[in-house]
């Protein structure tokens, strides 16, 4: 079966010697090779102000925190994502406000945006899924007519960008994720990146309980309590391996996303997504709209090929009741989105096969 998803690591021979470089070095905690890793990213999003964290909802968790979100605050974010998005939210005690998504993207509809900002608001979250970009130029205007910080989650969308800027040099607060079946994973783990060397000193403070790593320990004074959240050497040497493959990862999805909004074009019963001017899209997932679409799935499951929606829409679960509301954009996109394998896995020869599976019909 070719898989959906599925994480890419690095060769044997190149990362088991710097594993266990790093493990019997007697430092295998927060030092100087998360710094390295950091720098190192920094340098891939060309943004130098990044704190490296133990997942992306810690990224999120953090965001939200910067920009004050407490109790009886609002965050307007997007159902259609994975969950801990919208979880972070509530963690930091916010009330989750949905906004519906633009029919033709899947992505959060920045006119929907508009109608539900009031005088509670305290961020809006924009989920770049599956490696698409949102309406920046739109979000970009609301952010600042109404004072209002954005938070993109980018856990789908590392190597994506926005008017010719890598995602995560775009906006004030920026999140990643590197969990085990991301574009670039470091077995799990997360960047906040930000747009200055003051909010990253607050960042890292959270991150530690409320403690500066990169200041003496004996020198340190606590003045708000923060978290367990720091990124380890150990996963930091990962990821400082895997950064080395994840241009060529990052490539090889968009070849593949490109050559199926090529192929796919003309096909009945297949409604391909739109991309935003000014946006390129890293195509973690590749993401259409068919009709029938438990009839399309198991059609191509009889071929060897995986396809899935692969996410559970938020407002379903318990925990966000309090936020129920009508969604129509939503509900019809529900029921026909799909994703097919689209990366670093996918050769030639497999896209090929995944797009005669489905001309055949089903």
């Amino acid at each position: 079966m070719l898989p959906l998803v599925k994480p890419y690591i690095a060769p044997r021979n190149e990362l088991i010697p710097e594993i266990e470089s790093i493990l019997y070095s007697g430092y295998i905690a927060e030092g100087e090779a998360v710094y390295e890793f950091e720098r190192q990213f920094g340098t891939f999003i060309n943004n130098p102000y990044v704190i490296s964290l133990n997942s992306g909802t810690a990224a999120l968790h953090i965001a939200l925190i910067l920009c004050g979100v407490g109790p009886g605050d609002e965050v307007i974010s997007t159902p259609l994502t994975a969950e801990p998005t919208n979880v972070a939210i509530k963690l930091a005690g916010g009330k989750v406000v949905w906004a519906d998504i633009d029919p033709d993207t899947g992505l959060i509809d920045p006119q929907s945006v508009r109608s539900v900002i009031t005088e509670k608001t305290k961020a809006i979250v924009l989920v770049h899924y599956a490696g698409m970009v949102c309406n920046m130029e739109e979000f970009n205007k609301i952010s600042e007519e109404f004072n209002i910080p954005i938070i993109e989650d980018a856990a789908h969308a590392l190597g994506s960008s926005y008017s010719g800027k890598p995602i995560g040099s775009v906006s004030e607060y920026t999140c990643f994720s590197f969990q085990a079946i991301k574009h670039m994973t470091t077995v799990d783990g997360g960047i906040l990146s930000l747009k200055s060397d003051e909010a990253c000193v607050k960042a890292r403070k959270l991150r530690w309980f409320g403690l500066d790593k990169k200041v003496p320990r004996l020198e340190n004074d606590i003045s708000f309590p923060g978290y367990k959240y720091h990124m380890n050497n150990v996963n930091a040497t990962i990821g400082l391996v895997q950064l080395r493959h994840a241009e060529d990862i990052i490539k090889t999805h968009i070849s593949n996303g490109k050559y199926y909004d090529k192929e796919l074009s003309n096909i009945p019963g297949v409604t391909l997504l739109k991309y935003y001017n000014n946006t390129e899209p890293s195509y973690w997932l590749y993401t259409m709209k068919v009709e029938k679409r438990n009839q399309f799935i198991e059609r191509l499951a009889s071929d060897g090929i995986m396809a899935s929606q692969l996410h559970l829409r938020n407002d379903r679960h318990t925990v966000f009741a309090e936020s129920k509301r009508e969604l129509p954009a939503l509900d019809e996109f529900y029921e026909s989105f799909v994703h097919i394998p689209c990366g670093w896995w996918v050769t030639e020869e497999d896209r090929e096969r995944v797009v005669a599976s489905i001309k055949k019909g089903w």
